[in-house]
């Protein structure tokens, strides 16, 4: 809330506010410039991943694992996939998913889990008419979009 202010603009993430004059946007890339300079996140990663079948937000980030909180949208699919480095643990939260890991497939509803072990084939998808969430729990050695082999995507992704 703002009292008494007049043509501004806010931008706020979880950890960081920006408040400016809007007859200043154009000095935001020198703000963000200057995040880069001293490798502050806050100026090239965002809270949200936007994805074809909902998005995802990493919650928290170590060493050796990482923490995501995952919406998918209802009738949407994620690729069919394994990873080299990391194993998965999904603890759905709201709504149902249907979990395939290797030659399985299930139903997991708000309050169950699945692991997915390193290297298994999976996929998760939203069969109902809510958004599903899950929390997703990475551990290995390694933790990076990049670590993604898909077999199959319905959104036409390598």
């Amino acid at each position: 809330m703002g009292i008494g202010l007049d043509n501004i603009m806010a931008v706020a993430t979880p950890d960081a506010v920006l408040v400016a004059d809007m007859s200043r946007a154009q000095d935001v890339k020198l703000a963000v410039e200057a995040l880069k300079a001293k490798g502050a996140a806050q100026a090239t990663d965002f809270p949200k991943d936007h994805r074809p079948w909902g998005w995802f937000e990493s919650i928290v980030v170590g060493q050796r694992f990482q923490v995501k909180r995952i919406l998918v949208h209802p009738g949407a699919s994620l690729s069919l996939q394994s990873h080299f480095h990391r194993s998965e643990h999904w603890i759905v939260v709201e709504g149902t998913a249907k979990v395939t890991v290797d030659d399985e497939v299930k139903l997991v509803t708000e309050n169950e889990s699945v692991y997915i072990p390193l290297g298994a084939v999976h996929r998760m998808e939203n069969p109902g008419r809510v958004p599903m969430v899950l929390i997703e729990v990475q551990t290995g050695a390694y933790v990076g979009e990049d670590d993604i082999v898909r077999y199959e995507d319905i959104y036409a992704r390598t």
